[in-house]
């Protein structure tokens, strides 16, 4: 009998399967001890597969997330709407390994990363954000505080909903967020 084939990348080198081994190895081990080799030997993938897809062993938390930043960014570039491209950061995602971190920083000993990875994000938002707002006649420090109210509602959002997660959507809690901004 005639075995197939596959062609393509196996499945085992998905993102997805080197972010689950990621996050096992961080509650078991713990981030600082977790090498981005042990993560690829869990995943059973060669380092060269997991840096295919994450620049370093933070960006395996942050990938998802990260896309949809990037995209708000361009899109705020594009001339969106600052209030609908913020609240798009939020649409379809599910909980994901940003998620899993957030809930459990301190069983993965990554409370400070997250921290730290999280006010870049949040910066950078702002920077965005505040260009925008000026590009439409805001005076650049009306522009930096609302920007800075807007991205600090995203991100709060992001840590709210990771810990209430209970089947409720991101963009309800952002919607949410972004009001009181």
């Amino acid at each position: 009998m005639a075995t197939e084939s596959r062609t393509g990348r196996p499945r085992a080198s998905s993102r997805e399967v080197l972010s689950e081994a990621a996050c096992e190895l961080f509650l078991e081990k713990g981030y600082d001890a977790t090498s981005v080799s042990d993560i690829t030997r869990r995943a059973g993938v060669s380092r060269s597969s997991f840096f295919n897809y994450f620049s370093a062993k933070s960006a395996v938390l942050w990938s998802g997330f990260d896309e949809r930043v990037d995209a708000a960014v361009a899109d705020l570039r594009d001339g969106g709407a600052v209030s609908e491209v913020l609240l798009a950061i939020g649409d379809g995602l599910a909980p994901d390994a940003l998620a899993l971190a957030i809930v459990n920083a301190d069983a993965m000993g990554i409370a400070a990363e997250l921290d730290r990875d999280r006010a870049i994000r949040q910066f950078r938002l702002q920077r965005e954000t505040a260009a925008r707002l000026i590009r439409d006649g805001a005076s650049p420090l009306t522009a930096q505080v609302r920007a800075g109210a807007l991205a600090a509602a995203v991100l709060a959002a992001v840590w709210a909903w990771a810990d209430h997660t209970a089947g409720r959507p991101l963009t309800e809690t952002l919607s949410e967020a972004l009001a009181a901004a």
